[in-house]
């Protein structure tokens, strides 16, 4: 082979500029230092988004990239990374967006690392990737199409093997709650849509017939195999089953390793029977998650197709359904999804008490589906569910008909919640996308129609789940691991997305047994606490947050699933249940070549997090991040508030302890203890120099 053989990397990354329809490539060398995916994206919005671009400006961009890993072989390594500027949040602060399916692996196979997509369309347009071809096309016929039909018309003019993304109304509407999806219900979220619609980019078509080349194949493979064999769980790394089994020593209900005798993919043309696949059984992984029940209870059986996922998954943790009834509704009666949105009216429920789920479990899956096909239709972001707790709130506590206009507000029969009639989900979600009417504000996010409507207090009630006055909501935070999730809600600028911490919670191990692990890999058994059982604020535990928030990115960058990695413990009993957490640079050294420890890596994910924080400061404008931007809203302090804060069975933080945790975690990365913000010395020891020149003229080191 040749000695220019790129290993992972193809080299080479695209720009286009959809105004001036012209698109140029550039190499992937000078961003190589930070791994990929997550870290270029945000070097490239640093270097190239001035301080002060609003979202919806000429000068505002989109970097996508994939990682070293991606179409490589490696499980899991089948996500891709975006950055660019929040629509939603406050200051329009750079954001990540992470997706799934098919559109990574298309990036690769097409010989690029990533795109940055800028300029200004006048008329809708479509980016086509074939391999060195790449062209901006008209989209005019294509602008107001949902995203199921865009994907199935460019699919049929331009292959089946290509990748199609689009955004939906949303984005066409500027609707700031406005995703991209790819493979018809893949998304990326936080905005991204809108700023693609602001661009009148309607869709990303990707196909390529490149190799992906690793650096020692058999070291791929015999990594890949023990990875399934013995160190793999199920989706968020749960390693026992959900129910008790004749191989297992534990279980745990809450397992999503929800596999067992007797369940089935119930709608195959042959049910599948998931059984009992145990470890070392590679070719049975892809049963143990059975997500569909898992989200929506039992009555999810019958209406299973398969579980499937993104490219290179072996979990596969998305629920393909068929839904006979859902046609009426929505025109297509089969529908796939994951996470929150697979789920979504348990949240709107929370608030309409309709208690559907138990008495009604087939609408109660109606519903569900009707929402997910809405939304990835419409290309609707819901904000990691916060759209879903608004609309109950607006609801059910009368926030619309106080603040609709009478006639807005008529348009829709509310009573249908009450008949279980779907169509009401329909309305309302086409309603709010169109955003030209006032209901929509609610896809504005929190920030915006709190103020609007008098509803500032939402963000202090624990219903919200809002953890931060810059406008997002929780992801495994203080339920998670005490302060290690409180603290790492609190850095980025959207929700975290980390799954570091949760899939250690959530493994489903005895807690003497995740207590002790902890102390092998965070330095004290202290470093974990059973979920509501906490103890106060210490070392450890900022270890921890430092090690979830560095994994994550490391993942996001390489780009593996961190719904699954890290591989902090296994299911095999004669490994005593330890995971292996050298598995990344294993992987990075088999592809890539490159040698690099794991301590190395993680160094890394501290240095793309420190470019971020650099990247948040100079927009704010301040070094005084603790009290301008680590802020927790009130209700975490304030919940039950009869029981005192560290008493067995709350999850209630006390504030004392949190300031606490806070100059602890800055230190773990490095930064200003007393304001969380950055120093020369922060910035050098990331190798960050260029970056701390730039701070100094601005007056934002400390």
């Amino acid at each position: 082979m040749s000695e220019n053989l790129s290993y992972g990397w193809t080299g080479q990354m695209a720009r286009i500029d959809v105004g001036k329809r012209r698109a140029t490539k550039f190499s992937t060398e000078p961003y190589k230092k930070f791994l990929g995916g997550m870290g270029i994206t945000n070097k490239i919005i640093y270097d190239e988004v001035p301080a002060g671009t609003q979202p919806f400006d000429p000068g505002s961009k989109v970097a996508i990239a994939v990682g070293p890993l991606t179409a490589t072989g490696v499980p899991l390594a089948g996500r891709g990374s975006a950055s660019f500027l929040s629509t939603y949040t406050k200051d329009h602060l750079v954001v990540d967006a992470h997706f799934g399916g098919m559109l990574s692996a298309r990036i690769k196979f097409a010989g690029y690392d990533g795109m940055v997509i800028e300029g200004m369309s006048e008329t809708p347009c479509y980016i086509l990737i074939n391999d060195d071809k790449i062209e901006v096309l008209d989209a005019t016929d294509l602008w107001g199409v949902n995203i199921r039909d865009t994907t199935e018309i460019l699919s049929n003019r331009h292959g089946k093997e290509c990748c199609v993304a689009a955004i939906g109304a949303a984005g066409e509407n500027l609707l700031p709650y406005a995703c991209l999806i790819n493979s018809r219900n893949h998304s990326g979220g936080a905005g991204i849509g809108a700023i693609l619609g602001s661009k009148k980019v309607k869709a990303i078509v990707v196909m390529g017939n490149q190799s992906v080349f690793v650096s020692d194949p058999a070291s791929v493979a015999n990594l890949s195999d023990y990875m399934l064999a013995e160190i793999l769980g199920s989706n968020n790394n749960h390693v026992v089953p959900g129910t008790q089994q004749s191989w297992a020593e534990y279980w745990d209900k809450g397992s999503r390793w929800n596999a067992r005798k007797g369940l089935y993919w119930g709608a195959a043309k042959k049910p599948v029977e998931t059984g009992e696949p145990k470890p070392y059984e590679i070719n049975t992984v892809g049963l143990r998650c059975m997500k569909s029940t898992y989200d929506l209870g039992p009555a999810a059986e019958k209406y299973t197709v398969r579980m499937d996922g993104c490219y290179g998954c072996p979990i596969h943790c998305y629920s393909d359904l068929k839904v006979p009834r859902l046609k009426e509704v929505t025109g297509y009666e089969s529908s796939g999804n994951t996470c929150v949105s697979n789920m979504a009216f348990r949240f709107i429920d929370g608030f309409l008490k309709t208690n559907m789920a138990k008495e009604h479990p087939d609408d109660y899956i109606l519903f569900n589906t009707t929402i997910t096909n809405e939304i990835d239709n419409l290309g609707l972001w819901d904000n990691y569910g916060q759209i879903w707790r608004d609309l109950g709130h607006c609801i059910a506590d009368g926030v619309f008909e106080r603040v609709l206009p009478k006639e807005e507000y008529a348009l829709f029969d509310f009573t249908k919640f009450e008949r279980r009639d779907p169509s009401i989900l329909v309305e309302l979600l086409q309603h709010i996308a169109q955003n030209d009417n006032e209901m929509s504000y609610i896809g504005h996010g929190p920030l915006v129609w709190c103020e609007r409507w008098g509803e500032q207090a939402w963000f202090d009630d624990q219903r919200s789940k809002l953890i931060n006055y810059r406008g997002w909501p929780v992801h495994h935070a203080n339920e998670c691991c005490a302060q290690v999730g409180a603290l790492y809600n609190m850095v980025f600028n959207r929700d975290d997305m980390i799954h570091s911490a949760v899939n250690y919670q959530g493994s489903g191990l005895p807690e003497e047994l995740k207590k002790e692990i902890a102390g092998e890999v965070w330095g004290s058994p202290d470093a974990y606490d059973s979920p509501k059982n906490y103890t106060p604020m210490n070392e450890y535990k900022a270890k921890f947050a430092w090690w979830s928030i560095v994994t994550d990115i490391l993942h996001d960058s390489l780009v593996l699933c961190n719904w699954v990695w890290p591989m902090t413990v296994s299911p095999t009993k004669d490994r005593d249940y330890r995971g292996d957490l050298e598995l990344e640079s294993k992987f990075f050294k088999a592809v890539t070549g490159e040698d690099y420890t794991t301590e190395e890596l993680y160094k890394i994910g501290g240095a793309i997090m420190t470019l971020q924080r650099a990247n948040t400061i100079r927009g704010m404008g301040t070094t005084d991040m603790r009290n301008q931007h680590d802020i927790m809203t009130a209700w975490p302090f304030e919940k039950d508030p009869e029981i005192a804060p560290f008493t067995p069975g709350t999850d209630k933080m006390e504030r004392e302890d949190f300031q606490k945790g806070l100059p602890m975690l800055y230190k773990e990365f490095h930064w200003d203890e007393k304001t969380g913000a950055l120093s020369r010395e922060s910035l050098e020891y990331y190798d960050l120099d260029e970056v701390a020149d730039e701070l100094e003229q601005l007056g934002l080191l400390v």
